[in-house]
């Protein structure tokens, strides 16, 4: 078990960002002669060597995040970048355009292929939702803070007719339209409280167990991520037994629980007891510090070191790599070195602040600008 940071990433203004297909020949050009230009990081050890050295590092394009133009995106710059590992959500389609960035990138320079993992639920999960509103319901003045917060541009509102039928001859009345772009909402929750109207709801999911099952034994998938509550052992149970013998073509298999206490090691006393007679593969424990909580600032990364530093200290925790998640940031670093931790006993992923980054140097191709990115 280690937990080994590398970051070298830049900051970038805060704005919407123009969204770029990276796999147009032009595009792809640019990304050519800026990685020819600058370079990438030399790898030489394999996505299991750097979780046994520590310096493991996982970009996370969303349990819930669908847009695969932006997931190829992502996955072809991270790949560039180093990263050890690129969870996404257990859908084809998602699987499809994380593999074709990879191959994008490594078609662009010979590199090792990250493993590709996918985040499933046992129970309702702030990971796996959406946000959902009627435009129409929204007053035409409103000041449409939804849209403000959005980290995802996944919210867009414009004025439009209103869609009721007009018997009387009189002009159809002016509405908003729009709403959620449902493949680009991720669940951070970020519109629910500022919503003057309380118009916005919560629409939660759980994957299908037969259906992550039959994904799993298509090439492309190295990983599998458990996200539980880590409160009780039920569903859980029923997860593991129904994904069958397709944990057999796995790599790694991962379990993200959030901080639930003094009971936190009994879960995952328990949770390893459920998983060890049919483990094929190594296992990994992703503390989720503040779930959901990357991008926020230093108060999520000291919840997040903390609890993964409460854990390490624990003698009679199971087995398994340990995985700081939920508040890894740009301030995740200096954290750690104030702890003694850098590049000591440390991996980590990082979420919403490495898609904010990628989203940022895939606008900034266009402009030539240097090439910065997480890098392991």
């Amino acid at each position: 078990m280690s937990l080994r940071f590398s970051c070298n990433s830049t900051s970038f203004p805060q704005q919407h960002q123009v969204r770029g297909n990276l796999k147009s020949s032009k595009n792809l050009d640019k990304v050519r002669n800026l990685v020819k230009t600058v370079g990438v990081p030399s790898l030489t050890s394999s996505p299991l060597e750097s979780l046994r050295k520590g310096n493991w590092v996982k970009l996370i394009c969303g349990a819930s995040f669908e847009d695969v133009v932006d997931i190829r995106n992502l996955s072809l710059v991270y790949t560039l970048a180093g990263v050890d590992c690129i969870d996404c959500a257990a859908d084809s389609a998602v699987v499809s355009a994380v593999n074709d960035g990879i191959e994008s990138a490594r078609d662009i320079v010979g590199l090792r292929r990250p493993w590709v993992m996918i985040s499933v639920n046992d129970d309702e999960d702030l990971h796996f939702r959406k946000a959902e509103f009627d435009p129409e319901d929204c007053p035409l003045d409103c000041s449409r803070p939804c849209e403000i917060v959005c980290p995802a541009s996944a919210i867009s509102l414009n004025e439009g007719n209103s869609t009721l039928e007009v018997s009387d001859g009189t002009n159809a009345s002016r509405v908003l339209e729009g709403g959620v772009i449902t493949e680009r909402c991720y669940g951070c929750g970020r519109c629910f409280p500022v919503c003057p109207y309380d118009n916005i709801r919560v629409v939660t999911y759980i994957r299908d167990t037969t259906a992550t099952a039959d994904l799993i034994k298509r090439n492309g998938i190295d990983a599998v991520e458990i996200h539980t509550s880590g409160r009780q052992s039920t569903f859980f149970e029923e997860l593991w037994d129904g994904l069958g013998d397709s944990i057999s073509h796995l790599r790694l298999i991962a379990v993200s629980l959030p901080n639930v206490g003094d009971s936190t090691i009994s879960s995952m006393n328990t949770m390893y007891s459920i998983m060890e007679p049919n483990l094929p593969c190594f296992n990994l424990w992703q503390l989720d510090g503040r779930p959901m909580s990357g991008d926020i600032g230093r108060g999520a990364t000291r919840e997040s070191i903390a609890f993964a530093v409460r854990m390490a200290a624990v003698k009679d925790r199971p087995p398994g790599f340990l995985q700081l998640a939920g508040g890894t940031n740009a301030h995740t670093v200096d954290g750690l070195k104030k702890m003694g931790l850098f590049q000591t006993t440390s991996i980590t992923t990082y979420g919403g602040y490495a898609r904010k980054v990628g989203h940022n140097y895939i606008q900034d191709c266009w402009k030539g600008l240097e090439f910065h990115a997480i890098t392991a």
